[in-house]
């Protein structure tokens, strides 16, 4: 069923978007102008994403303006001004140079949402170390590796985190130099475990000046772990130039202005949370929401409203967990202030755009963008139509495509060795031309590896996509989803878009599995809704909706009712889990599995 288009008119704002008419951006847009939107260090020193996100508010008349708005587990709210956050980040820089930390040395962040992790992440960037964000649901074996993988030098984190997942493994990490412990909670007085540093003891005897040394757009910045199906996870390596293409998407795809109450809901230790919950917010001096809590509908709610937030960036597996509580508990809230609201983290179903205008107000913006792209790099914009179930266009400045792919899945290459672009309408491999300040410039220590990322001339994503006429672009699938039955190719994310329309079903995983005719048939799991029951009634319904909306070919031959479908801690459907349990395979590398749901 095609859903109908959401007009941009429909979430009419007192607010001109930033970009008003995409065409004439996109023909106008350079990169060296971005570039020029920032400051860059004094005296031509370079660029520092950390001089960009605070330093250079700090003096001006935006340093008394709030940059951070803290709300703790139990409700209580406390705010950082930039000047604040500037003083406080340059005495964590000053307190790396008193332990005798290298610039380029790894800085590992394992620490809930809170001030001290923007003071430890912002300090670590103006000294130049290499900073590597941690999810602190980690457990201790992929806490381990990572910091094994990158080298890491200094460790910051939580008395508690520390007892629970770091004192076990600490024997394990011969090159781990320092622990520094800051405060459970705000208040707290808790004594560092032995072995550690008190993080809030150490800032106490440091300055709040701090010059940043001279930092070239090219160093390394950031590196960022990414799972994959097996072994052991990849460490994408990010640089300081990275900070024009956040600053560029806060402005066109975020639209974030000056007077905005912004609110990301990714945690830090992702590189969602890193670009968007960080960085891009504080580069644009508005103010960030930081909710220590965790995922509850009322609480969200009660955080949408209470803080006024106008611009929402979310994921969609929370938007869909929104949707189960019903539309009700949303409007027993006054989310008036709420403007524009986007989403991202894996490919948001039509069904929840329009759940938007419903529930919201506004509809929901999808985003595409990955690890290794640093940035958002196709989007719904506010000035376009949202197509519902459409990543959008790309962003001004990148160049993407759909590649033609061959029958063993790899880029077809023309007699010039450039890629050959898919028809439009035809499915292939998403693709973008490198060259875009936020683009991953390695993976650390897989040189080969990274180069097999490129091929004719382009990125390859991995991602499987459609561009229509007027140049919105399709998920279809990951590439190593696809379900190849009888001949024809399924992409799960249609199958599942097609079962969420039934009213019973809030969220559903696709996989393939093998049969000795079709050589796939498509096998779905289902959650349901709040006052549905499975059974075998509803299995034969839903079986037969599919069949009516996808065709014979394409709808799932079997359905199981599952209301725990694994995630990932950044909210995606682990499809090659389900399959691997289903088919009693190992499961690979579960580092990044969501043990609380």
């Amino acid at each position: 069923m095609p859903w109908p288009t959401v007009h941009k008119d429909t979430a009419s704002s007192a607010v001109v978007p930033n970009m008003v008419d995409y065409d004439a951006e996109r023909s106008s847009f350079t990169w060296d102008a971005a570039r020029a939107a920032l400051d860059g260090l004094p005296g031509g020193r370079g660029m520092n994403i950390a001089y960009e996100a605070v330093d250079r508010h700090a003096t001006g008349a935006v340093g008394d303006h709030v940059a951070l708005r803290c709300v703790d587990r139990h409700g209580t709210q406390s705010e950082v001004t930039f000047a604040e956050l500037a003083a406080r980040s340059n005495r964590f820089a000053n307190a790396l140079d008193a332990l005798g930390v290298e610039a380029g040395e790894r800085i590992f962040v394992l620490m809930p949402r809170g001030t001290d992790l923007y003071v430890a992440v912002l300090g670590a960037l103006k000294h130049r170390s290499v900073l590597c964000p941690l999810f602190p649901a980690f457990g201790p074996e992929p806490i381990r590796q990572r910091l094994d993988l990158g080298d890491g030098r200094v460790l910051v984190t939580t008395p508690g985190l520390y007892r629970r997942k770091v004192a076990a493994i600490r024997s394990r990490l011969p090159g781990l130099r320092h622990i520094l412990v800051g405060a459970q909670r705000a208040g707290s007085e808790e004594l560092p475990p032995d072995g550690t540093i008190s993080l809030r003891a150490l800032l106490a005897d440091q300055e709040d000046d701090y010059e940043i040394a001279a930092t070239s757009p090219e160093d390394m910045a950031l590196l960022h772990f990414t799972s994959g199906t097996t072994g052991s996870p990849k460490a994408a390596v990010h640089v300081h130039e990275a900070v024009v293409a956040h600053h560029a998407t806060g402005r066109l795809a975020l639209d974030l202005h000056p007077e905005d109450v912004f609110w990301c809901t990714a945690d830090p230790g992702w590189v969602t949370g890193m670009s968007y919950g960080v960085v891009a917010p504080l580069v644009h001096g508005v103010t960030s929401v930081v909710d220590e809590g965790d995922f509850d509908a009322d609480r969200w709610y009660q955080v949408l409203a209470a803080e006024k937030v106008s611009v929402w960036y979310t994921a969609p597996t929370a938007l869909r967990m929104l949707m189960r509580a019903g539309t009700e508990v949303a409007r027993a809230h006054d989310l008036s202030h709420l403007r524009f609201v986007a989403s991202v983290g894996e490919p948001l179903n039509p069904e929840v755009v329009v759940w938007g205008l419903e529930a919201l107000g506004r509809p929901v913006h999808d985003n595409w963008w990955q690890t290794e792209t640093g940035g958002i790099m196709i989007a719904n914009y506010p000035c376009m139509d949202v197509r519902p179930g459409s990543m959008g266009r790309p962003l001004p400045g990148v160049e993407a495509t759909v590649l033609a792919r061959d029958s063993n899945g790899n880029a077809v290459l023309g007699q010039d060795g450039a890629a050959v672009e898919a028809a439009v309408g035809e499915e292939g491999e998403l693709a973008l031309r490198p060259g875009w300040p936020s683009m991953f410039r390695g993976y650390l220590g897989e040189e080969a590896r990274y180069r097999s990322c490129f091929v004719g001339g382009w990125y390859l994503s991995g991602d499987l996509a459609r561009r229509d006429e007027d140049g919105y672009f399709w998920f279809v699938g990951r590439g190593d989803d696809l379900i190849k039955a009888a001949g024809h190719l399924i992409g799960p994310f249609e199958v599942e878009s097609a079962l969420m329309e039934h009213p019973a079903v809030v969220e559903a995983g696709v996989i393939g599995m093998p049969d000795p005719l079709a050589g796939e048939v498509v096998k779905a799991f289902v959650s349901l809704q709040v006052g549905f029951t499975p059974s075998e009634d509803l299995r034969l319904e839903l079986l037969a909706f599919a069949r009516r909306r996808l065709g014979a070919a394409v709808a799932p031959r079997e359905i199981a009712f599952d209301q725990h479908l694994p995630h990932t801690e950044s909210g995606k459907i682990m499809r090659r889990l389900l399959k691997a349990r289903e088919l009693h395979l190992p499961e690979g590398d579960v580092s990044t599995l969501d043990v609380r749901r």
